[in-house]
C-alpha cells in the first residue's frame, strides 16, 4: 500500500482532526485570554508610575527572555506536579485546573501571547503622534477619554501588522503542546500515526501541510483586517 495513502484512511483521518479541532482550541483560548489580559497590563506598562510598570516590565522581561516550551515545562511538569498543589486539586479553587492538561497548556500561551503582545501595544501607546494628543487636547478630552477613545485604538490599528505576525507564530507554538501526554494535537496526531505505522516522514508531513493551509487562512484574514482598518496609511492614488 503507497505510504501516502495510509494518512487518508477514515480512521488516521478521524485522529488528524481531532487533532486538529484541539489545536484551534489551544490557539482560539489562548489568544482570547492574552487579549483579556493584555489591555490591563498595558495600561499598566506606560504607567509613569514605576511601582505599577516595573512589575509588568518584569513579566514581559522574564516570558519573553525564555523559551516557551520551557514555559510549558515549568507550569504542566512543575507546579501542576507539585505535591501541596495536587493535594489542593479536588478542593481549592482555582488548583483543581492544574489536573487538567489543556489549562495547563492554555495557561503557558496565553503568558507568552500576552507578554509580546503588551509589548506591543505600549510601545505603539507611547509612539502616538504628538499631534493627535493636542488635538484631543484642544478638543477637550480628559486623560482616560482621550486613552479610551483615541490613543488605545489608534495603537491597536498600528499594532496589527505585529500582531498578525504574533497569532501565526503563536498557531505554530501550539504544537509544543504535544510535550503534554493527555493533549491530542495536530502533532501529537502525526506521532500517534507514525508509532502505529512505523512511517517516518509521512505523518508529519501532512501536519506540515495542515499547518501551512492554517497559517495562509490566517495570513489572509489579517490582511483583510489591516486593509479595513489601516486604509488610511495608504497613499493616494492620483
Amino acid at each position: 500500500m503507497d505510504k501516502f495513502a495510509i494518512i487518508f484512511q477514515p480512521q488516521n483521518l478521524q485522529l488528524y482532526w481531532t487533532g486538529l479541532i484541539a489545536t484551534m482550541e489551544l490557539l482560539g483560548v489562548s489568544l482570547i485570554a492574552g487579549a483579556l489580559l493584555t489591555l490591563p497590563l498595558t495600561l499598566m506598562r506606560v504607567s509613569r508610575n514605576r511601582w505599577v510598570s516595573s512589575p509588568v516590565w518584569l513579566f514581559t522581561y522574564v516570558v519573553r527572555g525564555t523559551p516557551l516550551l520551557i514555559q510549558v515545562y515549568f507550569i504542566y511538569y512543575g507546579i501542576a506536579q507539585l505535591e501541596w498543589v495536587q493535594g489542593l486539586w479536588d478542593t481549592h479553587w482555582p488548583f483543581t485546573w492544574f489536573k487538567d492538561p489543556f489549562f495547563c497548556a492554555v495557561l503557558a500561551f496565553t503568558l507568552n501571547t500576552c507578554a509580546y503582545t503588551v509589548e506591543m501595544l505600549a510601545g505603539a501607546i507611547k509612539e502616538t503622534p504628538a499631534g493627535e494628543i493636542e488635538a484631543a487636547q484642544a478638543a477637550g478630552f480628559g486623560k482616560w477619554n482621550m486613552m479610551f477613545r483615541l490613543i488605545l485604538p489608534s495603537a491597536m490599528r498600528r499594532t496589527l501588522p505585529g500582531y498578525s505576525n504574533e497569532v501565526v507564530m503563536m498557531l505554530h507554538a501550539t504544537s509544543l503542546a504535544s510535550v503534554v501526554p493527555a493533549l491530542y494535537d495536530l502533532t501529537n496526531a502525526a506521532y500517534a500515526i507514525y508509532k502505529t505505522y512505523y512511517l517516518a516522514f509521512q505523518p508529519f508531513i501532512f501536519v506540515a501541510v495542515l499547518y501551512f493551509m492554517l497559517t495562509f487562512a490566517l495570513v489572509y484574514v489579517f490582511r483583510l483586517l489591516e486593509r479595513r482598518f489601516l486604509a488610511y496609511l495608504r497613499p493616494i492614488a492620483h
